[in-house]
């Protein structure tokens, strides 16, 4: 019985940031998680699929992926790839001092695929990873101008909307919340008191910050958990609603059916 998904890690302990060129003898994976990391994946060759939680996304490059490590991922790749993966470690955001680029993995994390209008990115990205390569101890102060040009390049594709006041902090704090390991609960007032702040304050820093409310946000998460945990183990229902802190199997399935419009039993078996 499969009760946990695959964590993977392919960073050394001690590393922030890893940038590497994408293995070509990648063609089909198992569906899996990333262990504490937000992966960036730029192709500019290969064609197949790639599925995030429950989408599958043709590759058709140039394309963006991003991967935050709550999300489950997979591969089937049909012909030879190339491109980049670059990792950032939560630790390296915690510990950078540059607020724009934080800001800049934020605005990124929330695309999940993206069609630039061109491969102009890859002269940031070889020039990136010529920087890590060849020197033992990188100059972090030209990793993280690099870094932060590379974001703002992949941003291209969308349409910024980076906040430039406090609310963007929280509001990440609370992201960063709801993306633990285990630890969901379908309760407004718990991040609040965990983010010293109001239900309301919270509230009004979501709206401000997508036009969605804190529990809309909370939802999200619950539901996408919920999918992942119905799709890639085989727990059940009852041990599903317990793992996201409901009161019962029936408070569960009737809050999944009301945001899904199917049973979770029936999600499971209509994608299985």
């Amino acid at each position: 019985m499969k009760t946990e998904l695959e964590i993977k890690d392919k960073t050394r302990q001690t590393e922030g940031l890893k940038i590497a060129p994408f293995r070509q003898h990648i063609r089909k994976t198992s569906p899996h998680k990333h262990n504490s990391y937000f992966e960036i994946i730029y192709l500019t060759k290969g064609k197949g699929s790639h599925t995030i939680d429950t989408k599958e996304y043709e590759i058709k490059p140039p394309v963006i992926f991003t991967i935050r490590k709550e999300q489950v991922h997979f591969w089937d790749i049909k012909t030879e790839p190339e491109g980049f993966v670059l990792i950032i470690k939560k630790f390296f955001i915690d510990n950078c001092l540059d607020k724009d680029i934080k800001c800049l993995i934020s605005e990124l994390s929330a695309q999940t695929c993206l069609f630039p209008k061109d491969n102009t990115a890859i002269d940031i990205f070889n020039i990136l990873l010529k920087e890590y390569q060849e020197k033992k101890k990188p100059n972090q102060p030209i990793i993280d101008g690099l870094l932060k040009a590379l974001l703002a390049k992949l941003l291209e594709s969308v349409t910024p909307k980076i906040s430039k006041n406090g609310n963007s902090t929280t509001f990440q704090k609370f992201i960063d919340l709801l993306s633990k390991e285990n630890e969901l609960t379908n309760k407004v007032n718990h991040y609040a008191k965990l983010l010293n702040t109001t239900p309301q304050n919270l509230n009004a820093i979501c709206r401000k910050e997508t036009g969605l409310s804190s529990a809309e946000i909370l939802s999200e998460h619950i539901i996408n958990e919920a999918k992942r945990l119905l799709l890639y183990t085989d727990i059940t229902v009852s041990e599903i609603a317990h793992r996201l802190d409901f009161k019962d199997n029936s408070h569960f399935s009737k809050y999944f059916k009301r945001h899904v419009d199917q049973t979770p039993v029936g999600f499971r078996s209509n994608n299985n």
